[in-house]
């Protein structure tokens, strides 16, 4: 069996803190909530690296806040997944150097950007995540595609820059647009995936809507990952104010029995298997996730626990 690593997909919401249910009483800063997540599970997934550029000097804080073994999965930028990227939130380097035209705009889309734009930006991002690389705690860059990108030559293309990109990292993909896994095409994805050393992120989601991707358990290369997103069909393609509202969900043990089996068959291929958590209003997304790693025990299969604090108790 595989290394089976189970994190959520934010350490830091505002819903999960205001809860007053995961962090002590009194643990108010992000460097005391981040040791204190590290002493609960060996996994997390940033997502702050969606929304803006990191910077290597927040991702260094990072490696001294967490113990040796931590592992942090990193949500590429929305400018590398067609999302819209508010041109606001460019480090000024970046936004100094854009046309005129495209200054002035509110976001800032992919494929309006020249490309010596697009080769900063990719460079800003690597060299910000040396420090997770170099430490050994990177786990992979999360590709999340919106449910207009859909499967052909020029999103194929993509990905094969993508890869190239990255690098000595690894990646992993999610998508959010049914006909990627639908019929034959499924197959093909897979297929893709796998060719060019790319992870296949299986969801857990609600059913019934273009958007909706099939709960398929398969692994393209390592680490094998499954992201869950709750089952709230009422919010899954509604506008909502946060995404804490969107996310919104408590598992019930027997949805989470459905995966176990799934679970264990891409702990058999791989040698790394990642769980994220993205049920995030409340304390839901470690709620979830105890379910979840009480549902695996249960059926004997084991999980990483939280890398040991250092003995002497000396802060890096």
């Amino acid at each position: 069996m595989s290394r089976i690593l189970l994190g959520t997909a934010s350490w830091a919401d505002k819903p999960l803190i205001e809860s007053g249910k995961f962090y002590p009483e009194g643990m108010t800063s992000p460097e005391e909530r981040l040791r204190y997540y590290a002493t609960r599970f060996p996994l997390v997934e940033a997502d702050t690296t969606y929304y803006g550029l990191p910077r290597q000097d927040m991702v260094a804080k990072w490696v001294k806040r967490t113990p040796p073994g931590f592992v942090f999965d990193v949500k590429a930028y929305s400018l590398f997944t067609e999302h819209p990227a508010p041109v606001a939130r460019l480090p000024k380097e970046i936004r100094e150097q854009l046309p005129a035209a495209l200054a002035r705009r509110k976001n800032l889309y992919r494929k309006d950007t020249p490309g010596e734009i697009l080769d900063l930006a990719w460079a800003t991002f690597v060299d910000a995540l040396m420090p997770l690389h170099e430490a050994q705690k990177l786990g992979v860059v999360v590709f999340q595609f919106p449910k207009w990108v859909f499967p052909n030559s020029r999103t194929n293309r993509y990905l094969e820059d993508v890869r190239s990109r990255l690098g000595r990292f690894h990646g992993a993909v999610e998508f959010r647009n049914e006909t990627w896994m639908r019929g034959h095409q499924s197959e093909l994805t897979l297929g893709l995936l796998g060719d060019l050393g790319l992870s296949y992120i299986c969801v857990d989601e609600p059913q019934g809507f273009k958007s909706s991707v099939p709960p398929v358990a398969a692994a393209t290369a390592s680490p094998g990952f499954v992201r869950f997103h709750g089952r709230n069909a009422e919010t899954w393609e509604a506008q909502t104010r946060t995404s804490a509202e969107r996310f919104d969900y408590w598992y019930k043990p027997g949805e989470l029995d459905e995966w176990v089996p799934k679970i264990m068959r891409l702990a058999e291929q791989v040698p790394e298997v990642h769980l994220v958590m993205n049920t995030n209003n409340y304390d839901q997304g470690p709620a979830n996730l105890e379910l979840l790693a009480g549902r695996l025990e249960a059926a004997g299969v084991r999980i990483a626990q939280p890398p040991a604090e250092r003995s002497n108790g000396e802060r890096q």
